[in-house]
């Protein structure tokens, strides 16, 4: 059922979202090293888990970013795309409404609220990690690597450890925006979260879509 792809989309950014976000908690938020590993195992670790237990059915997608490279690639119809979107924009935030009801407390979700120090730094690095990230499971994917699943969680971990002390390391819209709503808090911070991983898929698929030529080319 096409529904069900939509489905596997809410589930698998409520499990992202929702396990992250619990990781943050329980280290208390990113006051050092030991917690930024910890968070950036957290993220990485939820996204596994996503893959393995809906990805067969939407191909774990969890991130408007990626969504909208596979659909610039072809892989997507926009309907389904604008599904989607509907399900992870929604999971995130169901996810941040039970990580509110578990903590007891709304201001715990302003923990887990994605922000900067530096707005130029934030752009910059959620543009160019959102590239490496969609790139890499562009990569993977179109290429049918076994691997496929480890290869994106490690780069979800590795782009969280890079980019935690700098931009929060959201590369997903839909990560940052389900807290933000929940929390109740300022608004004013979430449009980089937005635009900037957008900016950044499109950055992907090109280079996707310029080395895949040159790889066709060289098998030929």
């Amino acid at each position: 059922m096409v529904i069900n792809k939509y489905l596997a989309e809410f589930l698998g950014t409520f499990i992202l979202v929702g396990l992250g976000s619990m990781g943050i908690l329980a280290v208390g938020g990113a006051g050092g090293p030991a917690q930024i590993v910890a968070i950036a195992l957290a993220f990485g670790l939820a996204l596994l888990a996503g893959i393995w237990v809906v990805g067969h059915v939407s191909g774990a997608h969890f991130n408007p970013a990626v969504t909208l490279a596979f659909l610039l690639e072809g892989e997507l119809s926009l309907s389904d795309a604008i599904g989607y979107w509907v399900g992870q924009f929604a999971g995130a935030s169901v996810a941040s409404l039970v990580v509110w009801l578990a903590a007891d407390s709304r201001e715990a979700v302003g923990l887990t609220v994605t922000g900067y120090s530096s707005l130029r730094t934030a752009a910059i690095l959620e543009v160019v990690l959102t590239a490496v990230f969609v790139w890499t499971i562009l990569s993977a994917v179109k290429r049918g690597a076994s691997h496929a699943p480890a290869a994106i969680a490690l780069t979800l971990t590795g782009i969280h450890l890079a980019g935690i002390p700098f931009s929060g390391a959201s590369v997903n819209p839909a990560r940052s925006f389900g807290p933000a709503v929940v929390s109740g808090g300022s608004f004013g911070e979430l449009w980089v979260y937005i635009y900037a991983p957008i900016i950044g898929a499109v950055v992907a698929w090109w280079l996707h879509r310029l080395f895949s030529a040159d790889e066709q080319a060289t098998a030929s």
